[in-house]
């Protein structure tokens, strides 16, 4: 990895604390721009998403999918037989992902653009001050912070004790095991769940909300378990895990986990992937010097990412949703505010996310529950993908369905579920739909190409009558 770079000048325009997406987007913004920007990074230059999130997942979860397919094929085309082989997915993650986990790339695009990078971890010691490996470096007009997240782990007893997965082990590992225990029913311990078992691990996942996917809507939860437990996933909800053990002696020497449920149930593995979500280090970051609380989990920004005066926060820090494409969005408009650009304030009317398991679950807005909270007077239609043209035609893999929540009053749509195959690109019309506050007539008149997915929400919208 590259050494530091050290400023000649500790007195600069801006300092960018954190470069993932959000702060490598801000700081070569501002760098081009023609500021003089100091970015600081203490793990990799780019973040979560290039090394151990989108890009390496979206790789597991492509190579899981053929499997998937192949075995399909008796059903519609003849006969197939295949080999799962962990491989060729994780040479492809070192090759063409990670650079084995080298950011020399990435490094060199942030100083290229003009920044200055120092390698270590910042601490704010005053307004527009920070101090990193020692040295001082003073921002005339700010501090922008995009600290992202890193897994967060639960205080279940014995947990901390054991040599549990995160993300980050199951995409470095070369080898799968043969069993595998999921903290978490979310979309990342979802995705990585699916793709395990597909790749021939007995997986449990173990949710303690009602529902996997506990944040969508209902039935994306419910179409998803069945489909998990169609591929032998065994799906524990509606209770959080009490207990967490780990005898290295077990299993014939290769260790085994243990995690005890308030009824007694008791599920065990060779290995355990903790997915239950994220945390933050403000406390740590030393935002006291800011005149904020410590106890912060998240900055509170307004529409153009302002903290406070002279403070930006960008990414998964600034509490809005932890999304690459929504980093980037607000890393851009801090950017514009810095150097005085007038924007329209961050819209999150139609902020939208995937999940990539098969079926792929696409949603925009606000969920049905959502939706009724606002107090809005709310239509609701749904249609199951198997019930469309395409669905029908796809047939096996089918499952999934597509959600749409209006505003009866307003005859706009304010939130939509796309689940099923192909089910994030569907959702980009969805999302439109919201973003623009389209009318619903004007999407009732639109002719719809026969037979696509994407017809599937014409279809939906037909039940309104």
């Amino acid at each position: 990895m590259p050494e530091n770079v050290n400023a000649e000048n500790t007195n600069v325009d801006v300092i960018v604390i954190g470069l993932g997406p959000a702060g490598e987007t801000v700081g070569g913004q501002l760098a081009e721009a023609g500021l003089n920007v100091v970015g600081i990074e203490g793990g990799l230059v780019g973040g979560e998403c290039p090394y151990w999130g989108c890009v390496p997942s979206k790789m597991m979860i492509r190579a899981a999918d053929l499997l998937a397919e192949s075995r399909r094929v008796a059903e519609l085309a003849g006969s197939s037989t295949t080999t799962p082989d962990w491989a060729p997915v994780a040479r492809r993650i070192r090759e063409q992902a990670t650079d084995n986990w080298d950011d020399t790339v990435a490094v060199d695009r942030f100083v290229g653009k003009g920044g200055t990078f120092v390698r270590g971890y910042a601490k704010i010691t005053a307004p527009g001050t920070v101090e990193v490996n020692g040295d001082t470096y003073v921002a005339s007009k700010g501090i922008v912070v995009a600290t992202g997240t890193l897994a967060a782990v639960p205080p279940i007893p014995g947990l901390a004790d054991t040599p549990f997965w995160t993300n980050h082990q199951i995409v470095q590992t070369e080898v799968l095991p043969a069993s595998m225990l999921v903290l978490g029913g979310g979309a990342i311990g979802a995705e990585l769940a699916q793709v395990a078992a597909r790749f021939g691990v007995k997986v449990t996942v173990i949710e303690g909300a009602d529902r996997l996917l506990p944040r969508n809507e209902p039935e994306a939860g419910a179409v998803l378990q069945e489909v998990f437990e169609a591929e032998g996933i065994a799906v524990h909800t509606g209770q959080f895990a009490s207990e967490v053990t780990h005898d290295a002696a077990a299993n014939g020497g290769v260790g085994e986990f243990a995690i005890s449920m308030p009824d007694g149930t008791v599920v065990t593995g060779e290995k355990l992937l903790v997915a239950t979500g994220r945390q933050t280090f403000l406390k740590e970051l030393g935002v006291a010097a800011l005149g904020l609380s410590e106890d912060l989990r998240f900055f509170d920004v307004d529409g153009h990412q302002r903290v406070i005066d002279g403070v930006w926060a960008v990414g998964d820090i600034a509490g809005d949703g932890m999304f690459t494409h929504l980093a980037t969005r607000q890393a851009s408009i801090a950017a514009d505010d810095i150097l005085g650009n007038e924007t329209e304030p961050l819209n999150l009317d139609a902020l939208s996310a995937v999940t990539f398991t098969d079926p792929e679950i696409g949603a925009v807005g606000l969920t049905e529950a959502e939706a009724r909270e606002k107090g809005i007077n709310v239509a609701v239609v749904n249609k199951a993908v198997a019930h469309t043209a395409r669905g029908w035609l796809h047939s096996v893999g089918n499952e999934g369905f597509i959600k749409i929540v209006i505003d009866a009053d307003a005859d706009v749509v304010v939130g939509a579920t796309s689940a099923g195959p192909n089910g994030g690109e569907v959702l980009g019309f969805l999302s439109l739909a919201v973003h623009a506050k389209i009318p619903v007539p004007t999407l009732r008149s639109m002719i719809y190409a026969y037979p696509t997915f994407h017809k599937g929400i014409e279809d939906a919208l037909n039940e309104l009558g």
